[in-house]
């Protein structure tokens, strides 16, 4: 059953909010090894929650641009072997320095590739925050699941399961995107309701939503909180923007806008999170 948090409304989601004006008072270096057909929204996306993006790939500097950034973003969207020997580099600089790796387990399940390097870095990583669809998830919780390119076709269980089950397994916190978000340590887990199908019309808003719970953890510690808010912060500007769109296009524009525009208001009054 569905519980709102303990705290009053007012009190949690001025906490929300502060993390989001965190990012902008902080403006936290946000290191992406990631997915090259949406590298271009993940930076703008970023950026328009006033955080800084840097997009390194190269095995030859991942380490030192891993040293100077606030999080680490790993995307296995587009992988190659290289490409996952640079995010193992990365992320175990990224341990050394203490600072968040979020992974990003793109079409996880798809082929034995994927789900085989996903795992590497699992075994390699510690791997702060874990995030996909359900299926991608499922798959890497060892449950039953299909998926079909980087979408979930089916999985055996339902998200809080499996973000439960996954997080407990890995000791990471772990995220499922969907109609509705789920985030989970293993101890806490929530539901983020926030959102609109028009996300869904345009391509990387799942890897878009990665860049954003990398850019809310580099300021917020509680991890499963970071991500909780991110998504709420990222689905409410979906919402906003979904009211003045009529199509792909002038949603993906207004999106922008509205994340870069989000108020203390917007957040307060639109934010849907529920404790499970």
């Amino acid at each position: 059953m569905l519980l709102f948090f303990i705290v009053s409304r007012g009190d949690f989601l001025s906490w929300v909010y502060e993390n989001y004006k965190k990012i902008g008072e902080q403006k936290p270096l946000v290191h992406h090894i990631t997915n090259w057909v949406t590298i271009y929204d993940c930076a703008n996306i970023t950026r328009s929650f006033k955080a800084l993006p840097v997009m390194a790939h190269a095995p030859e500097e991942v380490e030192q641009m891993t040293g100077i950034a606030s999080s680490l973003v790993l995307n296995i969207g587009t992988l190659t072997t290289p490409l996952i020997d640079a995010m193992i580099i990365a992320g175990k600089k990224a341990n050394e320095k203490g600072i968040p790796v979020v992974l990003d387990a793109v079409g996880a399940g798809a082929t034995d590739m994927r789900t085989e390097k996903c795992k590497e870095i699992l075994e390699n990583v510690n791997i702060d925050i874990i995030k996909g669809n359900s299926a991608e998830i499922g798959v890497l919780a060892g449950v039953e699941a299909e998926v079909r390119g980087v979408e979930a076709i089916s999985v055996k269980g339902n998200p809080e399961e499996l973000v439960k089950r996954l997080a407990e397994q890995t000791n990471s916190t772990v995220v499922i995107t969907g109609k509705v978000d789920y985030v989970s340590n293993g101890k806490e887990t929530f539901a983020v309701e926030n959102g609109n199908e028009m996300m869904g019309s345009i391509v990387g808003t799942g890897c878009m939503s990665a860049s954003v719970i990398g850019s809310f953890s580099a300021v917020e510690k509680d991890y499963v909180k970071a991500a909780a808010a991110a998504l709420s912060c990222f689905g409410i500007a979906g919402e906003i923007a979904a009211e003045k769109s009529f199509g792909p296009g002038t949603f993906k524009i207004n999106f922008y806008d509205a994340v870069y525009n989000l108020s203390q208001e917007q957040i307060e009054s639109q934010s849907r999170i529920k404790s499970l």
